[in-house]
């Protein structure tokens, strides 16, 4: 076997952490929606689809693709909204299942991935970016785009941490992930903390598949792919526990890109399966408890 160096392992972790921070955000969101509405959004990942290529249409005709990321956030929120009036407002109304929720989501998902298709075809997209030169670290090569994927991330997960501890949406989202029943008797307007939810998770969820499309090309199937890491990332840091989504993503992020080490790359996703199974199996709370 080829020996491995330092600035080798150096540069994946690198790169794992920038990949861990991107399906960070996203496992907030997924985190976020199991908690407080109990559902397992199997579409979770089509929506970050959605978000990248609404991002990539405002920065095609020319929209600064700051701005187009935030008008992509705004689409992607729409869209979940529209979700929650047709599909999970019913549902929860009429006490679906959760066998029942899970498969409406996976058709939602195949909803949403073949309306991409249908409207923006299968080729891979790319944004109008300026191309920036890397910064040589010791000897690691820090893309510019990576850079601000990391600083984007830790910007947004500082801002949701004031949000859930601070403010008062935050600690009613708290309350109704606890208990609904014992929340909605408290007071608490149950339905303004699921509007909320939406459009936190819309926000986290669209910024997440905007920052994948700054490192890499816009793809129909990009966040399907993306699901099982979002998943593996909240099993292992336990199921409703925010910090835990966040820490359990970049130890999926960085894990993934060390095993190019032993294995081909098309086996990524292999070891963000094999990472939850164990985990399944040896702790099935995760590695941290439930936050409160």
């Amino acid at each position: 076997m080829q020996s491995v160096s330092f600035l080798d392992l150096a540069q994946l972790t690198f790169n794992g952490i920038t990949v861990g921070s991107i399906i960070a955000l996203a496992a907030i969101g997924l985190t976020l929606t199991y908690s407080i509405l109990r559902i397992s959004n199997f579409a979770h990942g089509d929506f970050m689809t959605l978000g990248a290529y609404l991002t990539w249409v405002f920065n095609t005709f020319g929209v600064n693709i700051w701005i187009s990321m935030v008008l992509g956030a705004v689409g992607t929120i729409g869209g979940m909204l529209i979700a929650e009036q047709l599909l999970w407002k019913p549902m929860r109304d009429r006490r679906a299942t959760s066998t029942t929720l899970i498969i409406i989501s996976i058709g939602l998902a195949l909803f949403i991935r073949n309306g991409i298709l249908f409207i923006w075809g299968s080729s891979n997209q790319s944004y109008d970016l300026f191309r920036e030169e890397a910064i040589d670290v010791g000897g690691i090569m820090m893309p510019f785009y990576h850079q601000v994927v990391i600083v984007l991330a830790l910007i947004a997960v500082l801002v949701l941490h004031f949000l859930l501890q601070n403010t008062k949406i935050g600690k009613a989202m708290r309350a109704v992930a606890d208990n609904i029943d014992l929340a909605r008797v408290s007071g608490i307007n149950v339905e303004r903390v699921v509007l909320w939810t939406w459009i936190i998770t819309g926000t986290l969820t669209a910024l997440g598949g905007a920052m994948y499309g700054l490192i890499t090309t816009i793809r129909p199937n990009m966040g399907w792919f993306l699901i099982l890491p979002m998943f593996a990332s909240i099993t292992l840091g336990g199921i409703g526990n925010v910090y835990g989504a966040i820490a359990g993503a970049l130890v999926i992020g960085v894990a993934q890109e060390l095993s190019v080490l032993l294995l081909s790359s098309q086996y990524k996703l292999g070891v963000a399966l094999v990472i939850m199974i164990v985990m399944l199996l040896v702790r099935p709370q995760g590695l941290f408890k439930r936050s409160s």
